[in-house]
């Protein structure tokens, strides 16, 4: 996530780069996870399977992540960018108290989507010596033709996976119900936004008009 929203940041403020990282990064996404882990062994070595794992999983995420965070961020309100920048706010006070809080329910939809994803390919790692639930459909079950073995790792995985959605969704619902959610549905128009009179330029605040 964090390699993500660093290139998201470098996106924005440097638009002309959305094209070169989307475009890899779809690039990376798009090679099968064997070959991927075939390209990667000659630099990481067969000693370290761990480090080629990581590294394939977090390449398979990258664009999941960068494209919804990207969505979340361009969907804030004009009247919402607008109202801050009139209340003082410095753009990395409203990137981080306006515009993250009105993106999150996408951002977190992305984390579901990567979430889920990653689960079913840490399976296939079982191919270049890691355990796990793999190792009992790849080695137990598919070498020893062991269908039980392959039956409860696949199992396995799909209650993983729709734990970890389940998860993900909770955090979704905290989310859309957030103080953020608040300021995009209230600030459609830039008159819902005013500054409270007790602030000043140095801690800043909304107060929000009643609907």
């Amino acid at each position: 996530f964090a390699i993500s929203f660093v290139l998201a940041l470098l996106i924005r403020r440097l638009s002309w780069l959305e094209g070169p990282i989307i475009g890899v990064s779809g690039v990376l996404y798009a090679i099968p996870s064997l070959a991927l882990f075939a390209l990667l062994i000659p630099f990481t070595g067969v000693r370290n399977p761990l480090l080629t794992a990581e590294i394939a999983l977090v390449s398979y995420t990258i664009l999941i992540l960068l494209r919804n965070i990207l969505a979340g961020l361009a969907a804030v309100p004009r009247e919402v960018i607008e109202a801050a920048d009139g209340m003082g706010y410095t753009p990395s006070q409203r990137l981080w108290k306006v515009e993250l809080p009105v993106a999150l329910p996408v951002i977190v939809a992305g984390l579901r989507i990567a979430t889920v994803t990653i689960i079913g390919l840490v399976t296939v790692t079982a191919l270049i010596g890691l355990g796990g639930l793999g190792y009992l459909i790849v080695d137990v079950g598919y070498r020893r033709f062991f269908l039980t073995a392959t039956i409860v790792g696949s199992v396995g995985a799909v209650l993983l996976a729709v734990s970890a959605d389940l998860r993900a969704e909770s955090w979704s619902s905290s989310a859309k119900s957030s103080p953020g959610s608040a300021i995009r549905r209230t600030c459609r128009d830039p008159m819902a936004c005013q500054p409270d009179s007790a602030s000043t330029s140095s801690s800043p605040s909304f107060r929000w008009s009643s609907r």
